[in-house]
């Protein structure tokens, strides 16, 4: 059973399709887009009309004893200042300054994975939360985990280490997933079974159910309407939106030619109504339009591998700058349906959103459960 995303094959087979988006039209793309360019060891940030305007890291960007290895997703944090990013097969997560371009915070030991205190094995989806808190799906570990960023304790704990089978809260089977959602919960991602659910960070269980025809669930999120939303990390791949109870919405799934997907690991909807999304293998980040089920903006060539010329390698993650990115910690409240009273101190910041395992394992660690409110 594959535990994680994989490096691709070798060589891949060129596309005799088109290889370049249409024009680059207004509102196909309503902000700057990040990617983790994983295989790359960078992360960019590209406009609209496709141009390169922040990279890291540049040349002398690390300092002495810094690594920063196979970043898989790069997420812009509610402080609006820095970009969170895990390096999965680096076991560590990061937050960048996007100003100055530097590290200024780890937890994890870069290459070296395990379980014991400070250590993670394959760390997906590091998002920061309103409070500032950092949680992480710990995937090999299956865990989910919610850090304090001062102190870097556990300040919660969903899953044990080592009891890697469906059955939330007590346990997970490979969570490669943890969308935080507005009402302070949490929205989780399995891939053994295809199982998504919510809960809170208490260990509360509000609703779970199966990705249907999903061999490989990836980073489910949430919608405003309540709708989930995922992709099938397979070849050909899918892009999946469904309901709470795991009645498909919409379904994109080309077996073959320039649409079909190869190993897409992360979607999200913008506020335009179109998905975005990077599809890893086939080099690519691409927005379709749902409604004509055509891509409609690419940033890179099918197939084509590299650095230089607007190419990509593995582009493993992506996100929408919000508007007012940058002016300060201001959280936005990401209005959607979803189970339980809002919290409206923890409200999900709207990273996505207008652009777009034992009994109760924390006392078994001792502490009480925590909520990001």
């Amino acid at each position: 059973m594959q535990q994680a995303e994989e490096l691709p094959p070798p060589s891949a087979t060129p596309d005799p399709g088109p290889t370049l988006s249409p024009t680059a039209l207004p509102g196909e793309l309503p902000d700057n887009l990040p990617i983790a360019d994983r295989a790359n060891n960078r992360v960019i940030e590209v406009t609209p009309d496709r141009k390169l305007v922040w990279e890291f890291p540049r040349p002398g960007d690390l300092q002495p004893g810094q690594h920063f290895r196979w970043p898989d997703d790069a997420f812009y944090a509610p402080d609006g200042k820095s970009i969170v990013v895990n390096e999965e097969e680096s076991h560590a997560i990061v937050l960048i300054d996007y100003a100055t371009r530097r590290i200024v915070w780890q937890y994890g030991v870069s290459e070296r994975h395990g379980s014991a205190k400070g250590y993670l094995n394959g760390p997906d989806d590091a998002y920061m939360w309103p409070d500032g808190s950092i949680g992480v799906a710990d995937i090999r570990n299956c865990r989910l985990i919610l850090i304090d960023r001062v102190s870097k304790a556990i300040k919660a704990q969903l899953g044990r280490i080592g009891y890697c089978a469906h059955n939330p809260p007590k346990s997970f089977g490979l969570p490669n997933g943890d969308t935080p959602i507005s009402n302070g919960h949490v929205l989780v991602t399995e891939i053994l079974g295809g199982w998504v659910s919510e809960l809170g960070w208490d260990g509360t269980l509000y609703w779970m159910a199966r990705a249907p025809g999903i061999h490989y669930p990836s980073d489910a999120q949430m919608l405003p309407d309540g709708n989930i939303l995922l992709v099938d990390y397979t070849r050909p791949g899918q892009i999946l939106i469904m309901t709470q109870q795991g009645k498909p919405v919409w379904r994109y799934a080309p077996r073959s030619g320039p649409a079909m997907l190869d190993h897409p690991s992360l979607a999200i909807q913008l506020s335009n109504g179109l998905i975005a999304l990077n599809d890893d293998f086939r080099q690519r980040v691409i927005v379709i339009d749902p409604a004509r089920d055509k891509i409609v903006w690419q940033y890179g060539i099918n197939d084509r591998r590299g650095r230089t010329d607007g190419l990509l390698f593995i582009p493993d993650g992506i996100d929408i700058k919000p508007v007012d990115w940058g002016t300060g910690w201001k959280p936005r409240v990401r209005r959607q349906a979803a189970s339980g009273p809002l919290c409206p101190s923890a409200r999900r910041w709207a990273v996505r959103a207008p652009a777009q395992r034992v009994r109760g394992s924390l006392r078994v660690l001792g502490i009480a459960p925590v909520s990001p409110c």
